[in-house]
């Protein structure tokens, strides 16, 4: 590999052979271990637990409220006041619960429940499917092809981008459009979830920065992953949110209002005086 440079202007050339050997590698061998992390993951987890009828009735309460909530301006005040009284109340009573005679013992211990260990288990599998190839990926791209310039972008880039083209290689004055090994790596785990969508499927498990993002949300949110709901609070939250709600209705007054706007309002009151 050489380098020619004249002030800012800067040229350089680079062995074919580390295309062929380094560049076609690295993506070849990410979409493997991705497709065989797939296949692992569904060896290792199995089919997931088909939820039961009163946990599929709790959602669907819940989710009552939140939509009773979001479009309470679309049915007459009579209406959302009796959808209201209805939900709060059940709300109140625990009508929806799975267990309402331990509503005030918050959700259940994972360590009880079999099915909450299998589904915690199975998500311990994925994290560790996820981590561990990278890392081993990541490791042997920094012993093998330490140092590497693999590509040049086609578009111009500013300098901020610098940092994330040119991982381990410590240049200030190099093009930022040029691309190390390590910079690669991790464009190319970024940039395959539209490869493995192609070749597993939407729903696929090669790709570990969604099982890690769906992970990080999780734990932002102040939920562990395999943590079970506390419905009971849930239903207490939105029973708060449903009495403050300030209705009015859309449709309150149609008639006059289209007769304003359309300019009819005056002549039918001149017809109606009129006879």
């Amino acid at each position: 590999m050489g380098a020619l440079a004249e002030g800012i202007d800067q040229e350089m050339f680079l062995d074919p052979e580390i295309r062929n050997w380094v560049l076609f590698p690295i993506t070849v061998i990410m979409v493997l271990v991705g497709v065989f992390r797939h296949q692992i993951t569904i060896l290792m987890t199995g089919d997931p637990p088909k939820p039961e009828i009163k946990d599929i009735r709790q959602g669907k309460a819940l989710m009552r409220g939140q939509l009773l909530a979001q479009n309470n301006s679309y049915i007459p005040a009579a209406a959302f006041a009796e959808r209201k009284r209805y939900l709060c109340q059940a709300y109140e009573e625990g009508t929806y619960l799975k267990n309402k005679a331990n509503k005030d013992q918050g959700p259940a211990n994972l360590m009880t429940d079999p099915k909450n260990m299998e589904v915690m288990m199975d998500g311990m599998k994925k994290q560790m499917m996820g981590i561990i190839p990278q890392t081993l990926i990541m490791g042997w791209i920094q012993f093998f092809f330490s140092g590497f310039i693999l590509i040049k972008l086609p578009f111009p880039l500013g300098l901020r981008f610098k940092q994330m083209l040119q991982s381990g290689i410590m240049t200030p004055n190099m093009d930022v459009r040029w691309v190390s090994s390590l910079s690669w790596y991790f464009i190319n785990l970024f940039g395959l979830r539209g490869v493995f969508s192609l070749l597993l499927g939407g729903e696929n498990s090669a790709d570990g920065i969604r099982d890690m993002t769906a992970m990080g949300t999780m734990g932002a949110m102040g939920q562990q992953p395999g943590q079970p709901q506390d419905f009971n609070k849930q239903f207490l939250g939105m029973k708060d949110n449903l009495s403050i709600i300030y209705h009015e209705w859309d449709l309150a007054n149609i008639e006059q209002r289209v007769l304003v706007k359309y300019g009819k309002q005056n002549r039918l009151f001149k017809s109606s005086a009129a006879k």
